[in-house]
Parts: structure tokens; sequence; C-alpha cells
């Protein structure tokens, strides 16, 4: 069995989690003959050698002045073709890059490819000559006949070189090798195109300090006061018609058009030929797993671009500007669509818990006690990504950019730090409550209230 897993070269030279999970799965793979794909500039050629000594028979690198600048589509179209000439069983992907954040290439490079796919897998429970069944995180067991693509979560730690492994070898293979239409490839090929970018300061909140003593009032008046606002801020100038697939981006919808579309998420085809029937300016979509992938399948039958977890819209009266979080959610990109209808997925939660209470590394020996408290407030419970790292939380607990997104009506973080990216994935909620005894923690930088104590000074009151 042929396996291929594509992968990206991170800021810091490595690879990030989820391509790491990938490599190991297919590693795992018995007998498997595994190929690295990777696209970016000649450096990227050492880091692929030296993951040939973690048992990659060869690996490919797709390195030419034409692919410069590519967004997903343009990126999955490149890919797409090697892929053709690899030939494999099976492409591992990870869910997404720390580099772009999206989760988009993956799906696209399957439908560009032919693929079957299967997204976010939480673990891989059986490989055949035929099918690949997997563990998803929101959509149970799914399975997929080969050749199929796999896009995985973070749920393995990518293993270590055996002291005398050798390096395999590394092909460059340029826009010619593959056959690549240059007008298809990088800059010339990409719909989406940054505006502008600053600093990511969203989220952050003036805190109120106060005693433990304190801490069942605050959570009483955060489910008084419920989710916070989410009113979008809407254009005065507005677009002429727009769709949404579903009704969780209705809000952002409105804050740029009057006059709005509902299309039900069904397949990407039938949703490419409504909107191709209604022409509207501008196609919204959910965040859940099942919208991100048909948005990214019908972006390819469209050749349309398609903007990411954006966090809020902008038009002029004729042209849609997406706003999203990029590089681990340090940074706020303002982005425009070339090509019409522009589409973008929109931040939405699908959370629906009055109350989650999130264990940080901090909190690490009073686990269970936490658990306990929990329970007794009605929470549900949530962990750190130190904590999932260390053993002590599942991963399926964890809240961030590499975890899951979460939105309660009030949030408690006990013990945690508050690294840029697990703020990723509660700055959403409505009241927040920070547990730390570090008053310099950033996580206070993100809370309504503020208790300066430890998770056992917490519990004894």
């Amino acid at each position: 069995m042929r396996v291929v897993v594509c992968v990206r070269r991170g800021l810091d030279g490595e690879l990030g989690p989820f391509d790491s999970a990938a490599y190991e799965a297919a590693l795992r793979i018995e007998n498997a003959e595994v190929i690295l794909l990777s696209m970016g500039t000649p450096e990227t050629a050492e880091l692929l050698k030296r993951l040939t000594r973690l048992g990659a028979k060869s690996a490919v690198l797709l390195s030419d002045k034409a692919f410069a600048g590519a967004d997903t589509l343009a990126t999955a179209y490149a890919l797409s073709l090697a892929i053709k000439r690899l030939k494999p069983d099976l492409v591992f992907c990870g869910r997404q890059t720390t580099v772009g954040d999206t989760a988009q290439t993956g799906v696209m490079l399957s439908s560009l490819a032919g693929l079957d796919i299967i997204t976010n897998a939480m673990s891989v429970e059986s490989v055949d000559v035929e099918k690949i069944v997997c563990e998803t995180r929101d959509e149970g067991v799914c399975e997929a006949r080969l050749p199929a693509l796999v896009t995985l979560e973070r749920i393995y730690t990518l293993r270590l070189p055996r002291l005398r492994s050798r390096e395999g070898c590394v092909e460059v293979w340029s826009a010619e090798d593959i056959g690549a239409d240059i007008e298809r490839c990088g800059l010339h090929g990409s719909p989406t195109r940054v505006v502008e970018t600053h600093e990511n300061e969203s989220g952050k909140r003036k805190c109120r300090f106060i005693s433990p003593d304190g801490f069942m009032s605050a959570i009483k008046e955060g489910l008084e006061k419920k989710q916070i606002s989410s009113s979008r801020s809407v254009s005065d100038k507005r677009l002429s018609r727009v769709c949404i697939v579903g009704d969780s981006p209705l809000e952002y919808a409105e804050s740029v058009s009057d006059d709005i579309i509902r299309i039900e998420l069904t397949s990407a085809e039938d949703i490419a030929e409504k909107i191709s029937q209604i022409k509207p300016n501008a196609v919204l979509w959910g965040s859940d797993s099942r919208s991100k992938r048909v948005a990214s399948q019908t972006a390819v039958l469209l050749d349309v671009g398609l903007c990411a977890d954006c966090t809020s819209l902008e038009t002029d009266g004729s042209e849609l500007f997406m706003v999203r979080p990029a590089l681990s959610g340090t940074t706020i990109a303002k982005i425009r669509s070339t090509r019409y209808p522009a589409m973008a997925t929109v931040r939405t939660s699908t959370d629906t818990s009055d109350v989650v209470l999130g264990i940080g590394y901090g909190a690490r020996d009073s686990v269970e006690e936490l658990k306990a408290l929990a329970e007794k407030i009605g929470a549900d419970v949530s962990a750190s990504r130190m904590c999932v790292d260390h053993g002590i939380m599942e991963y399926e607990k964890q809240v961030g950019l590499t975890g899951k997104t979460v939105a309660p009506s009030v949030y408690i973080a006990v013990g945690i730090s508050g690294a840029v990216h697990h703020i990723a994935g509660m700055k959403y909620s409505g009241t927040v409550i920070a547990v730390n005894p570090d008053k310099n923690a950033p996580i206070f930088d993100y809370a309504d209230y503020g208790i300066l104590a430890s998770a056992d000074e917490l519990l004894k009151k």
C-alpha cells in the first residue's frame, strides 16, 4: 500500500502538530510505502530529508517560483497534480497547519484528485485494500473507499529517528514536471488576496478581580447575562444578495446585506448548482465540520476562493471583505476575493453548554476535585493543551487552536495561563472567570472576573 503524507514546513522550520500526527499515522500502517509530499522553498528539502529518517521511503518537494503566493485552492491544484503522478492508495493530511489555520487544502485536494474523503479523524480504526475506517471528531465512525484522503486531528506524537537510520532521497519537481497550468498556480491562480494585516488584540476584556468567595456569584451573574452579545457591526453599504448555507451564518449575512437567501446543506454538487442559478455576491457557511468540508468541495466546483473562520465581514456595497485570525491567532487578516461569488466560512459555535470549566496544567493536582465541582454546578469539563500533552486529560476535551472551540454562557478557566492557542478556542464565550495565582497571567486580559488563587484555594471555599 502506498501512502502519501502532505506536510508543510512551519514558520519555525518544523512540522506543525497536525502534520506530525498525519505522518505518524501513515508510519503505523503495516507494510505501507510512505512518501512525503510538500510544496515550498528549496530550504524545505532539508526538513524532508530529516523526516525520511523516521520511515518514509522518499519525499517529493514541489518548488518553483510559479507556486509562490498560492492560496488554498492554488496549493491544492499543484498538490493534486503530484498526487495523480504518485498514484497513492491513501493520502494523509493534518487537519490544518498553524500557518494558515484554514483546514481547507486537504478537502480541496481530495476533490481535485478525485479521492474519497474523511475529515477530522480522531483515530484510524482499520485499513485494508478496499477501504479505511476512522472515528471522527464530530461525525462518528466514517469509512471511505480507496483511493482516499484523510485529514487527521492532533492524535499522535511523531516518533524520533532510530540511531542508525538513513535519510531517503528527496525529488524536487517544478511546475513543468507536473504539467501544471501556470495560470492556476501561485498568486495567478489564487482567488483570495490579503488586503491588510494587523496584530490581533480582539477578545480582550476589562477584568474585575474578586475573592474566591465571589466565585458562585460570578457564575450566577454570567448565566443571567447569558452569552456575550455576538451582534456584528452593520455596514452602511449593502451587498445586493447573499446566500447562507444552513441557518448559523444568518447574523453575519445580516451585517452586510438585506437580501438573504438560505440554501439547505446538502451535497457540494447540489449547492454549486443553486449558487450558479441564484448568482449572489457572496455565500456564507457555518464552521461545523460538515459545512467546512462541503464549502471547500463547492469552492473547487465553482473555481472560487474560500476564506476560513471569519470573525467579521465588511463591504463597500460591491465587494465583500472577510476578516479572520491567522498565524495561530496572533494576526488578523482582511481578505478579498478576485472571483465571484466570494465565499467564507464564519466563526459559529455548535456548543450549547451554559457553563464550561476549563482545567489547566496549573490545576493538574486537583483534576478530580474540579470534575466534582463541574458536576455540582452543571458544567461541562474541558482542558488546556498542556493538560492533554501530559496525559492528564483526553484530547477530546482540549479547547484551543489545535482542539475545539467553545462559546458557553460562562467559561471558567482554572490554572490556565492564557496562551494564544487556548484563547482562540474560548474567547467568544459569554462571561469568562479566570482562576490563577499569577496576577500577570495573560488569561486575565481575556476575563471578566479574575480570582488570584490556586485551584486548591478555590475548592476550599
